[in-house]
């Protein structure tokens, strides 16, 4: 590792202000906790200014998720001014002032100069591991990845400061890169992940640059820890939009790096059509999530990798590997592989194989199991499972519409329901035996 300059050099620019009557921020849609923040390290003599996707999303008249603010103060300066406060991070010094659930984040503006005492540094290939340099606004502002989450809302008179031209492209709904895209992108590959989600969550085109770049560097990915991966991966599919996501990603060649088990199945057909599931269960998501319903990980990743068990188990029994052990080391192998792209935690992959080793016993439809069955914890996720791969074509409709019905049934229909049926006329009947134990046959050819 080397300590270099920052990529991102001060350009000279015309920053414009925009006044309070030429925006539509008002102080009501603020988080109270974030107006406390704010004028307290005004009253301390500091500057401050709400910063990044908040202003990006009051902007746009919606809701901020959480509200961040940046500063000149130091992370120990910050820490004597809240007692309620910790500092966290290593890469980056952070203060957060809790207040209950809330917690405002408050950053020290960064520095875009030489690097000093080893405080910033990056790898071979350019991606930034440590970053504690401190500076100015001006300096601060070209550290930031996109226009439109460089604009800054000054606390002292309502105003937003814009130094690179964010507020036209907020209006153009043009997400743009601040600087080189592929340094930027090099400096950090996640940025590419966070240029998909932003375009989709916000309805913004990306900026040709930044598209030329993303094409240039999307295996850069593949160096990034498999465990932050994991949580990028819950911000792209868990917001309401995966399915818009999905397709983005498959765009710029992400996809692979983040699910290669995954894109290798999606490339082969099934019967001459494309493999569905997938595409539907991300769907059948994001309704959820518009409608107030939860969505869990351990679901939607057990979509991600079905197929890729499922091929897989297939060439194991035509191996003449037994179809629960095939499936069971088909699992094994696909979870391993995706791990080293994914760290998918523990308690996600046991649900997951869960929700795969029922599916099979959705078939046993007579005597005691499917009572056993339906008390099972996943039983609701393996039947929506069902539901889901019956609708794309891979379960028979017939037997999800028979789980469908004898969840809701009571308990003499239950019985009824999985009772074995009568044997017809034309079935051979049962051999009976005379108390010497040889079989009784009645003159016409029937047994008595």
């Amino acid at each position: 590792m080397t300590s270099t300059k920052s990529s991102v050099e001060p350009v000279t620019t015309k920053v414009k202000i925009y006044t309070r009557s030429e925006h539509n921020i008002s102080r009501r849609q603020i988080s109270d906790n974030a107006l406390k923040v704010l004028y307290k390290l005004q009253k301390e003599g500091y500057d401050a200014y709400l910063v990044g996707g908040c202003v990006r999303d009051l902007l746009l008249g919606r809701e901020p998720k959480d509200f961040d603010v940046v500063t000149n103060a130091e992370p120990e300066d910050i820490k004597k001014v809240f007692r309620n406060c910790r500092l966290i991070g290593r890469r980056f010094r952070l203060a957060h002032v809790h207040f209950g659930r809330e917690v405002i984040e408050v950053a020290t503006f960064r520095g875009a100069g030489e690097a000093k005492n080893d405080e910033q540094v990056l790898n071979k290939e350019g991606r930034l591991l440590r970053d504690n340099v401190y500076g100015t606004i001006e300096e601060d502002v070209w550290r930031r990845d996109f226009t439109v989450n460089a604009l800054y809302y000054n606390i002292k008179d309502f105003s937003v400061v814009d130094y690179v031209g964010g507020m036209a492209d907020h209006k153009a709904a043009t997400l743009r890169l601040i600087g080189d895209p592929e340094t930027r992108f090099r400096e950090d590959p996640v940025r590419m992940l966070r240029a998909v989600r932003f375009a989709v969550k916000l309805g913004f085109n990306l900026h040709p640059d930044c598209e030329a770049a993303m094409h240039q560097v999307a295996e850069l990915l593949s160096r990034i820890p498999s465990a932050r991966l994991y949580d990028e991966t819950l911000k792209l599919f868990m917001f309401g939009y995966a399915l818009q996501t999905f397709e983005m990603l498959r765009h710029y060649g992400l996809f692979q790096v983040l699910f290669p088990s995954t894109e290798n199945c999606l490339s082969l057909e099934e019967n001459g059509f494309p493999r569905l599931l997938l595409a539907k269960a991300l769907a059948n998501s994001d309704n959820r999530i518009t409608d107030g319903k939860t969505v869990t990980a351990y679901f939607l990743f057990s979509a991600f990798l079905w197929e890729s068990v499922q091929l897989l188990a297939q060439q194991k029994m035509r191996k003449g590997a037994i179809e629960f052990l095939a499936y069971q080391e088909a699992a094994n192998e696909i979870i391993s592989k995706q791990v080293k792209s994914t760290a998918l935690p523990r308690h996600i992959t046991l649900a997951m194989r869960e929700v795969w080793s029922l599916q099979p016993k959705f078939n046993a439809r007579y005597g005691s199991k499917p009572s056993r069955l339906i008390t099972h914890p996943r039983f609701r996720a393996g039947y929506d499972f069902l539901l889901l791969r019956a609708e794309t074509g891979g379960a028979d409709s017939e037997i999800a519409e028979w789980w469908g019905k004898y969840q809701v049934a009571d308990d003499n229909e239950q019985r009824k329901m999985t009772q074995p049926p009568r044997k017809g006329t034309n079935s051979k009947p049962a051999r009976k035996r005379n108390y010497r134990g040889k079989a009784k046959v009645s003159p016409a050819g029937t047994e008595a």
